[in-house]
């Protein structure tokens, strides 16, 4: 059995407080211990068992999620997504399946307009309205720090993009639902549109570290990503995806380092990456992708 490292439990144990909702002081409260305590073990301090138990009932997770035993199932998006940012600041290469573009890829302009997109994707008449909209300010301020981080560390990343779902969000836009103002989907779309001729500069040039391919033909349904560290590989699938019609609520994501998991998945990268069209081929179908959507729009 592997090791089970302090530090990460408490790395777990703040993502799985973020996604519940609980600020430090209710958690703290509700379990009997100071914040000042709850703090420490966010940060690495162990704890003793039974003050774990009783943290993982009161953020209903299991105890082997918490202690990171075996596979970690999560059903927040902010968790999955506070993990990602943590496995992201210790991993040296990052595989990404995220469509239709890795978010660590994408410009400032999607940043200024995603927590506008995720509120249009909530209905309207939801319940706990109040409490996805403070999610959807938890996940963006996580992203942000995401790609912060990216940018700081320059981890080398290889991004595969589905063709498909690329052409659906240069046709679609970068919106939540189609209940808006034909200006503002005309404005979307061309959000969309900036995001692909970005992904296609970075194709021209080729900066270090970035790979991108464009798969043409059938992909998996969910979204991976492997994190690849000094000491260990990191699998995170997800249902969660940030692209038009986002989804940042419903779904259960998992996350492990078993051999067999991430074996297949390195396997599938491998094949699909074999298959992708790659450096001025990719530029050429996307640069034909993003002319011909612009055209049936005129």
């Amino acid at each position: 059995m592997a090791e089970i490292c302090p530090k990460e439990i408490g790395q777990r144990l703040k993502a799985f407080r973020l996604g519940s909702g609980y600020s430090a002081e209710e958690v703290a409260e509700k379990i009997g211990i100071s914040r000042a305590a709850l703090y420490r073990y966010e940060k690495g301090d162990p704890p003793k068992l039974e003050t774990l138990e009783k943290i993982a009932v009161l953020l209903d997770v299991s105890l082997t999620s918490l202690m990171g035993v075996g596979v970690e199932y999560v059903s927040s998006a902010v968790s999955f997504f506070e993990r990602m940012r943590q496995a992201e600041a210790a991993s040296e290469h990052l595989f990404v399946m995220f469509g239709p573009l890795s978010y660590l890829l994408t410009t400032d302009e999607f940043d200024e307009l995603l927590p506008v997109v995720l509120r249009e994707g909530l209905p309207p008449e939801m319940p706990e309205r109040e409490k996805a909209e403070k999610a959807v300010d938890e996940i963006v301020s996580i992203l942000r720090e995401r790609k912060k981080n990216y940018r700081q560390r320059k981890p080398s990343i290889v991004s595969l993009i589905s063709a498909t779902e690329l052409e659906r969000f240069l046709r679609n836009g970068f919106i939540g639902t189609y209940d808006l103002p034909p200006e503002v989907m005309e404005a979307r779309k061309g959000v969309a549109r900036r995001e692909a001729e970005h992904a296609l500069e970075i194709l021209e040039t080729q900066p270090i570290g970035v790979q991108i391919g464009i798969l043409v033909d059938s992909i998996p349904s969910t979204n991976f990503q492997i994190f690849r560290q000094p000491d260990r590989s990191i699998l995170g699938v997800s249902p969660f995806r940030l692209g038009e019609f986002p989804n940042v609520r419903l779904g259960v994501a998992m996350i492990t380092s078993a051999a067999e998991a991430l074996a297949l998945h390195e396997k599938m990268v491998s094949e699909l990456w074999e298959r992708s069209l790659k450096g001025p081929e990719a530029a050429v179908f996307l640069r034909k992708l993003i002319d011909d959507t612009q055209s049936d729009r005129s």
